[in-house]
Protein backbone atom coordinates (compact mmCIF):
# COMPACT_ATOMS: atom_id res chain seq x y z
CA UNK A 1 0.00 0.00 0.00
CA UNK A 2 1.36 3.27 -0.88
CA UNK A 3 0.34 7.04 -0.32
CA UNK A 4 -0.64 9.23 -3.01
CA UNK A 5 2.96 10.61 -3.70
CA UNK A 6 4.23 6.78 -3.84
CA UNK A 7 6.01 6.11 -0.88
CA UNK A 8 5.87 2.85 0.96
CA UNK A 9 2.91 2.71 4.03
CA UNK A 10 2.79 -0.66 4.70
CA UNK A 11 3.88 -4.04 2.36
CA UNK A 12 3.05 -7.47 2.94
CA UNK A 13 4.97 -10.48 0.97
CA UNK A 14 3.13 -13.51 0.60
CA UNK A 15 2.79 -16.77 -1.02
CA UNK A 16 1.79 -16.88 -4.96
CA UNK A 17 -1.63 -18.95 -4.30
CA UNK A 18 -3.07 -16.24 -2.19
CA UNK A 19 -5.24 -14.39 -4.29
CA UNK A 20 -4.71 -10.32 -3.94
CA UNK A 21 -8.22 -9.93 -2.59
CA UNK A 22 -7.04 -12.39 0.28
CA UNK A 23 -3.57 -10.50 0.41
CA UNK A 24 -5.29 -7.03 0.58
CA UNK A 25 -6.96 -8.22 3.62
CA UNK A 26 -3.37 -9.04 5.04
CA UNK A 27 -2.31 -4.98 4.69
CA UNK A 28 -5.66 -3.69 5.55
CA UNK A 29 -5.16 -5.72 8.59
CA UNK A 30 -1.88 -4.36 9.12
CA UNK A 31 -2.60 -0.80 8.77
CA UNK A 32 -5.69 -0.81 10.87
CA UNK A 33 -4.88 1.61 13.74
CA UNK A 34 -1.47 3.14 12.12
CA UNK A 35 -2.80 5.84 9.66
CA UNK A 36 -6.37 7.55 11.51
CA UNK A 37 -6.63 10.38 8.78
CA UNK A 38 -6.66 8.37 5.91
CA UNK A 39 -10.40 7.75 4.65
CA UNK A 40 -10.19 6.58 1.08
CA UNK A 41 -8.03 4.09 -0.70
CA UNK A 42 -8.02 3.61 -4.54
CA UNK A 43 -8.30 -0.34 -5.74
CA UNK A 44 -8.13 -1.55 -9.49
CA UNK A 45 -11.05 -3.79 -10.33
CA UNK A 46 -9.28 -7.04 -9.07
CA UNK A 47 -10.59 -5.92 -5.33
CA UNK A 48 -13.80 -5.04 -6.22
CA UNK A 49 -16.10 -7.88 -4.38
CA UNK A 50 -16.71 -8.26 -0.52
CA UNK A 51 -13.35 -6.85 0.42
CA UNK A 52 -14.85 -3.29 -0.48
CA UNK A 53 -17.82 -3.96 2.75
CA UNK A 54 -14.83 -6.02 4.84
CA UNK A 55 -12.37 -2.75 4.30
CA UNK A 56 -15.32 -0.53 5.45
CA UNK A 57 -16.69 -2.18 8.65
CA UNK A 58 -13.33 -3.14 9.88
CA UNK A 59 -11.97 0.03 9.72
CA UNK A 60 -14.33 2.57 8.46
CA UNK A 61 -12.17 3.71 5.54
CA UNK A 62 -13.75 4.18 2.03
CA UNK A 63 -12.38 1.42 -0.47
CA UNK A 64 -12.71 2.89 -3.94
CA UNK A 65 -12.68 0.78 -7.40
CA UNK A 66 -10.63 2.78 -10.37
CA UNK A 67 -13.07 1.30 -12.84
CA UNK A 68 -11.53 1.49 -17.11
CA UNK A 69 -14.21 3.30 -18.87
CA UNK A 70 -17.09 0.89 -20.69
CA UNK A 71 -15.91 2.09 -24.15
CA UNK A 72 -11.90 1.75 -23.87
CA UNK A 73 -10.51 -1.09 -26.33
CA UNK A 74 -7.29 0.89 -26.17
CA UNK A 75 -4.14 1.38 -23.61
CA UNK A 76 -4.83 4.57 -21.64
CA UNK A 77 -3.35 5.37 -18.45
CA UNK A 78 -6.34 5.86 -15.42
CA UNK A 79 -6.66 7.78 -12.50
CA UNK A 80 -4.62 6.22 -9.64
CA UNK A 81 -3.69 3.10 -10.47
CA UNK A 82 -0.61 4.56 -12.21
CA UNK A 83 0.61 5.48 -8.71
CA UNK A 84 1.45 1.86 -7.65
CA UNK A 85 3.06 0.56 -11.19
CA UNK A 86 5.84 3.74 -10.17
CA UNK A 87 6.45 2.73 -7.14
CA UNK A 88 7.07 -1.05 -8.08
CA UNK A 89 9.35 0.43 -10.98
CA UNK A 90 11.22 2.73 -8.22
CA UNK A 91 11.38 -0.78 -6.11
CA UNK A 92 12.79 -2.86 -9.22
CA UNK A 93 15.69 -0.76 -9.69
CA UNK A 94 17.07 -1.75 -6.48
CA UNK A 95 19.20 -5.20 -7.57
CA UNK A 96 17.94 -7.07 -4.42
CA UNK A 97 14.83 -7.39 -5.20
CA UNK A 98 14.85 -7.61 -9.39
CA UNK A 99 14.86 -11.47 -7.96
CA UNK A 100 13.52 -13.85 -5.13
CA UNK A 101 16.63 -14.46 -3.16
CA UNK A 102 15.09 -14.67 0.08
CA UNK A 103 13.61 -17.70 1.85
CA UNK A 104 11.55 -15.87 4.28
CA UNK A 105 8.44 -13.72 3.20
CA UNK A 106 9.54 -11.15 6.09
CA UNK A 107 13.23 -11.03 5.07
CA UNK A 108 11.57 -9.80 1.87
CA UNK A 109 9.39 -7.46 3.28
CA UNK A 110 12.53 -5.84 4.94
CA UNK A 111 14.67 -5.56 1.75
CA UNK A 112 11.58 -3.43 0.22
CA UNK A 113 11.42 -1.26 3.18
CA UNK A 114 15.30 -0.58 2.87
CA UNK A 115 15.31 0.17 -0.81
CA UNK A 116 12.13 2.61 0.08
CA UNK A 117 14.33 4.38 2.64
CA UNK A 118 17.39 4.13 0.04
CA UNK A 119 14.62 6.05 -2.47
CA UNK A 120 13.58 8.76 0.01
CA UNK A 121 16.90 9.56 1.46
CA UNK A 122 18.05 10.09 -2.25
CA UNK A 123 15.54 12.64 -2.60
CA UNK A 124 16.32 14.43 0.50
CA UNK A 125 20.12 14.38 -0.53
CA UNK A 126 20.25 18.20 -2.47
CA UNK A 127 21.38 18.19 -6.06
Amino acid sequence: MVDTMGLLLAVVVHAANIQDRDGARLVIGKMTGRFPRLELIWADGGYRGQLVDWVASLTGWVLEIVQRPRDSHKFEVLPRRWVVERTLAWLGRCRRLSKDYEARPETSEVWIHVAMIHLMLRRLKPA
